[in-house]
């Protein structure tokens, strides 16, 4: 039998997804109502955490951050069963994946964390991606469960707490290319371009493709063989800034990676490729 614990989005959809499966379900959530709503699917809702999980072999988590995980845990403690083992889907810090592995080995549980690149979609049609790190002979144990919740389950190695770094660093990407979207359509409107042909564009060019070659010449750190050289990327965003600002639109990244662009013109760099601005981090 298993629990979930926080019937968000993503939760519900996993409960809805294990009830398709015929799989016995006890369900929680801070706010009772939302748990309720998940019996017309054959789960059972609880009001406390405790009484949810009482009984469970495995417990799901998907709640908002490291203390609500810490709290929810804390709660349902007096409830789990010796040998119990807890896996955690939510977006958590490094640092707090590792402490609750130790701290829950030492209860007598086993603690998993495996953060997931999935929506609500996604968690009911069993699709996207599930990250799992540490205990390889936990992650032996629990493989066919996890990956029946998911498309694909990446297994990122021994290292306990690697799986949220990764989480970490993924969402990052999606936060940034998201705000480049968002600068791309503030510019175009600036320039009095429909946000539809700007659709098409991306349509038939796809610079996302180019994406695995660009992160190979960065880290292998191959700068002195440019394809566009920063002088001229720093002139190309000087222009963009100049004919958001003529329009009143605001660009959000685009000012701040041309700082950092001079930074690195003035180091003398201004004739190597423009990712010379990522050399520090390597």
């Amino acid at each position: 039998m298993k629990a979930f614990l926080g019937m968000g989005l993503l939760g519900s959809n996993f409960v809805k997804a294990m009830r398709q499966k015929g799989e016995d379900v006890n369900v929680w959530n801070r706010t009772h109502s939302r748990a309720a709503a998940l019996e017309e699917f054959g789960a059972r809702a609880f009001e406390k955490a405790e009484d949810a999980v009482r009984n469970a072999d495995m417990i799901h988590l998907t709640l908002k951050d490291d203390a609500a995980v810490d709290e929810v845990l804390s709660k349902a403690a007096p409830g789990l069963k010796q040998g119990a083992v807890i896996v955690d889907h939510t977006t958590t810090s490094a640092e707090g994946a590792i402490e609750r592995t130790k701290y829950w080995k030492v209860q007598g549980c086993t603690y998993l964390h495996a953060p997931v690149f999935m929506g609500p979609a996604n968690a009911l049609e069993g699709s996207g991606s599930m990250l799992v790190s540490g205990d390889q002979e936990v992650i032996g144990k629990l493989n066919a469960t996890l990956s029946g919740m998911t498309g694909r389950l990446i297994n990122l190695g021994t290292e306990e707490g690697k799986a949220a770094g990764m989480k970490l660093v993924g969402n990052l990407f999606l936060l940034s290319m998201t705000a480049g979207v968002s600068d791309t359509l503030s510019l175009a409107k600036a320039l009095h371009i429909p946000a539809a042909d700007v659709l098409e564009l991306f349509g038939n060019w796809n610079p996302g493709a180019a994406m695995p070659s660009r992160m190979k010449k960065i880290t292998e750190g191959n700068f002195s063989q440019p394809s566009w050289e920063l002088n001229m990327a720093r002139k190309d965003a000087g222009l963009m800034i100049s004919a958001a600002d003529k329009a009143g639109q605001k660009l959000a990244l685009i000012p701040a990676i041309a700082k950092v662009m001079d930074e690195w013109i003035e180091k003398g760099h201004g004739s190597d490729d423009w990712t010379v601005i990522s050399k520090d981090n390597l």
